[in-house]
């Protein structure tokens, strides 16, 4: 197994000043970072989006995390961790001492227990629930020890522990059965956050009483939420922001020079992949495998890619993107190139009624989603095969709406949640997957089941090139790109290069004043 994330420092001006120590009268500075993704709840057992995730990562911990660029967890709520015995069924963990949450109390072991059972619990419909489907019970078998008993064998285990539905928070502060409200939370993370107005701003102050894999905390941070990458481009040209991050428009990311000494400019491939989800149900007029099959004929990502991204995605034929252990081309093998013969072929074979009808949905101001949206009408229309609807969502409206099975199609971007591709297998189309298109093959949940015994991570590759070759012929998905990642900062910031890495983690703390 290897990681994707290979950091291509495009700014070649000033990079050696990265290194400097910032001016005294700039160590308490606030830094400024924009985003437009946006956060959808505060309560970690409530969200699985990258926004959500990204706060999580900075004001709470998890028992493991990833070092940059790293492709195995390590300790950081945690002293250790490690499997007992050779059926990767159960799994321990030592905490590391000294945590404390903002009470003064002591973190312990039923913290932990507590923790990852509510998320299991309350099973959120937009919650991280689905990670964690092969836990079978948590035990606090001290104050500072816990053990983790598998239903099934799963080497990836620790990965998931590493993510944003293993982290712990205060079994006094938050409830058993439900999502806390308001906007505060107990975190025991690098920072605390100290204020936060929903879709405007998240203030985080360095935590002093942070015990971890971290050295230091880092400086000062305001976050602040754009609706759209409009804004944020008029953000970061107002200088209202010291950090531009996920997303900018394509326009203005294709025109980024690296001879600005106006600004510092980051560029890493990534993996963050962007799929068409199909409701493949029984009454949605996708059901049936070979109108999915026909649309899956009429994509044509290279004028996605080239006309609404303006180069700034790369065309995805695969479930597993390029860099992972298991990569393939299964679409590209399965539909080679754009047919509205063969895609009128498998229409009149199932005896449906043309224009086939169907709505698609996506989430406003996540990036160039009505653009993308009318292409991908303009191609499915193509031939009168089809007649879609396409219409935006409010963010969490979306995520209802698709949880809710009441969307025929909608595309939605997907970042690793870790480094293996097995964050692209049961989350994505399996059964009962986070994404609800109501597939469900049991050959597939047999391949993800399979790929999670191995410990060495290379010998998986095979399991999912099968499973790849199964999600082309049933067509609950259709990959449309994977994307390059930006960040842009100016000339005296630096660290950007560590907010996107492919581990999941969004480390704010890297950022400083040079």
């Amino acid at each position: 197994m290897r990681i994707l994330a290979i950091l291509l420092v495009v700014a070649a001006a000033g990079v050696v000043g990265w290194q400097l120590l910032p001016s005294q009268e700039n160590k308490n500075k606030t830094i400024r970072v924009g985003t437009t993704d946006a956060v959808t709840s505060l309560d970690p057992a409530g969200a699985y989006d990258a926004g959500s995730w990204a706060l999580f990562s900075n004001v709470f911990q998890s028992l493991l995390t990833f070092d940059p660029d790293g492709v195995e967890p390590i300790p950081d709520a945690a002293k250790s961790c490690k499997f007992v015995g050779t059926d990767l069924k159960t799994y321990t963990c030592e905490l590391r001492a000294g945590i404390a949450f903002p009470s003064g109390r002591a973190m312990t072991a039923e913290d932990v227990k507590y923790s990852f059972d509510r998320v299991k619990k309350i099973n959120s419909d937009v919650g991280p629930a689905s990670l964690l489907s092969t836990l079978g019970s948590v035990s606090a078998d001290s104050t500072d020890k816990v053990t983790f008993h598998l239903s099934t064998p799963d080497a990836t285990f620790p990965f998931k522990v590493a993510t944003g539905a293993g982290v712990i928070v205060d079994r006094n502060k938050y409830p058993s059965d439900s999502l806390r409200t308001g906007s505060s939370v107990d975190g025991t993370g690098p920072y605390t956050l100290t204020a936060y107005v929903k879709d405007q701003q998240a203030t985080l102050a360095p935590n002093t009483r942070y015990k971890g894999a971290l050295s230091s905390t880092g400086r000062p941070i305001e976050l602040r939420y754009y609706g759209d990458s409009e804004k944020l481009d008029s953000a970061w040209k107002g200088k209202l922001v010291d950090v531009a991050t996920r997303t900018l428009p394509p326009n203005v990311l294709s025109g980024l020079s690296a001879s600005d000494p106006n600004q510092r400019v980051t560029e890493s491939d990534s993996s963050e992949t962007r799929n068409l989800y199909l409701n493949t149900r029984t009454g949605s007029p996708l059901h049936d495998v070979r109108v999915r099959r026909a649309l899956a004929w009429l994509i044509n990502r290279e004028q996605l890619a080239s006309t609404v991204y303006e180069g700034t995605v790369d065309p995805l034929y695969s479930l597993i993107p390029t860099g992972l252990t298991g990569h393939t081309t299964s679409f590209f093998d399965n539909y080679p190139k754009q047919s509205v013969d063969k895609a009128k072929a498998l229409l009149e074979e199932a005896g449906v009624q043309l224009p086939v009808r169907f709505t698609y949905g996506y989430g406003k101001g996540r990036g160039s989603g009505a653009e993308e949206g009318a292409e991908l009408k303009k191609q499915f229309e193509a031939g009168g095969l089809f007649k879609v609807d396409v219409k935006g969502y409010e963010w969490t409206d979306f995520q209802k709406r698709w949880a809710g099975g009441k969307l025929d199609a909608y595309a939605v971007g997907w970042i690793a949640d870790y480094p293996d591709p097995d964050t692209f297998g049961g989350a994505l189309v399996g059964t009962g997957s986070t994404m609800n298109t109501g597939y469900s093959n049991k050959a597939v949940d047999a391949l993800i089941l399979h790929s999670q015994q191995f410990g060495d991570r290379s010998k998986v590759a095979q399991d999912f090139r099968n499973l790849q070759a199964d999600i082309a012929s049933d067509v609950p998905l259709i990959p449309l790109w994977q994307r390059k990642e930006y960040v842009v900062s100016s000339e005296d910031v630096g660290g950007g290069q560590y907010l996107s890495d492919g581990t999941g983690v969004f480390r704010l703390w890297r950022l400083d004043w040079i």
